[in-house]
């Protein structure tokens, strides 16, 4: 924890009335109109040309309990969905609880737990998490896919052993030096976990360390041929077991009376990587977390929602967004192909819902 001691904050726990999710989640008791947040989630769109806005899962969560929750069929509350790089910042989290039991540092060399990175020394576990390896990167998707490395990884000639398809990189930088995207980056992440575990405990560490605590019976991980888990990509949830997650961020690593996840861990996500060069109307990159905080010179990625916000998301539209201010998790579930979607839009629709409340 020596790293991260600088980050640790001491949060006072806070005086309102809140429930830790059960089987059957309590719901809310407010009667609020979400017609407006419905209309924009739930739009008709053009289905043959898979155009417009395609929600699958909306789910409103303030303090422990149901505000809203929608689903388009085939959808349902117990349909484990996929949540692509939505696994990212989960990864981190299980990283989180494995750094917090003493087993690695953030200033590690990664190659110290995956030896194929010897040739890479220098890339620090902290570098790949705020996606700075240094490696020479692509993350094109279908749009390119002749140029793209995250598609040979996923499909074609990493598929077998993604991390050591990853670790075969060049290197086209100094780490740390530069954020730039890679799904490479967190498969290399959850092979060090492997490494720091060993073969029989990891297996099992993702559901011992934290699914199983939070209650959460329904999750699927998938792993490549080399049996290492597809951190980058690979996870399904159901939105009420994502949504536990996001209450476990939300509520700095605590979950009933247990420290799951350190609350400086929890810092060390929602801290800007200082490296990353901003990008208009783009969340800024955190560990393995995105976030609402301006970059100098520009306004907040999602100017009507609160600057603490910050969210995992996934491609294709999905989100896991919380609200520490308004002690809001939501998530959402969606198959968006031509990107108009926009994060913006539906947190702004869900905080004037809630503006109208207290009006």
């Amino acid at each position: 924890m020596r790293w991260l001691s600088s980050l640790l904050v001491f949060v006072a726990m806070p005086l309102f009335a809140a429930s830790w999710p059960d089987p059957e989640w309590s719901q809310d008791p407010a009667r609020l109109d979400w017609q407006a947040v419905d209309e924009y989630a739930f739009a008709p769109r053009d289905d043959a040309q898979r155009k417009g806005v395609r929600t699958d899962a909306l789910l409103i969560v303030r303090d422990g309990r149901v505000l809203h929750e929608r689903y388009a069929a085939p959808t349902t509350a117990d349909t484990p969905h996929l949540t692509w790089s939505i696994s990212k910042s989960v990864l981190a989290i299980v990283l989180g609880i494995a750094q917090g039991e003493g087993r690695f540092e953030l200033t590690d060399s990664a190659a110290r737990y995956y030896p194929a990175l010897s040739e890479h020394p220098q890339v620090r576990l902290v570098d790949l998490l705020h996606w700075a390896s240094g490696l020479a990167w692509q993350e094109d998707y279908e749009y390119a896919p002749l140029n793209s490395s995250v598609v040979a990884m996923l499909y074609t000639r990493g598929r077998h052993d993604m991390a050591a398809y990853v670790a075969g990189m060049k290197q086209a930088e100094p780490p740390g030096r530069r954020f730039r995207y890679s799904s490479g980056d967190s498969n290399l992440l959850a092979a060090a976990l492997r490494g720091m575990l060993g073969p029989e405990r990891y297996a099992d560490y993702p559901w011992q360390a934290l699914f199983e605590p939070l209650g959460i019976t329904q999750a699927v991980w998938e792993r490549d041929g080399a049996g290492t888990y597809v951190g980058s990509s690979y996870l399904y949830l159901r939105a009420r077991d994502l949504a536990r997650i996001g209450l476990l961020m939300q509520r700095d690593g605590r979950w009933r009376d247990r420290q799951l996840l350190p609350a400086a861990w929890v810092a060390f996500s929602r801290q800007p990587f200082s490296q990353a060069e901003p990008i208009a109307g783009e969340p800024n990159p955190g560990g393995h977390w995105w976030l609402n905080r301006p970059s100098p010179g520009q306004p907040r990625p999602w100017p009507d929602a609160p600057q603490d916000a910050f969210a995992a998301l996934g491609h294709w539209g999905q989100a896991l967004y919380i609200l520490p201010t308004q002690r809001l998790v939501i998530v959402r579930y969606g198959d968006d192909r031509d990107g108009t979607y926009r994060h913006n839009e539906l947190l702004k629709r869900v905080l004037a819902v809630l503006a109208k409340e207290g009006a």
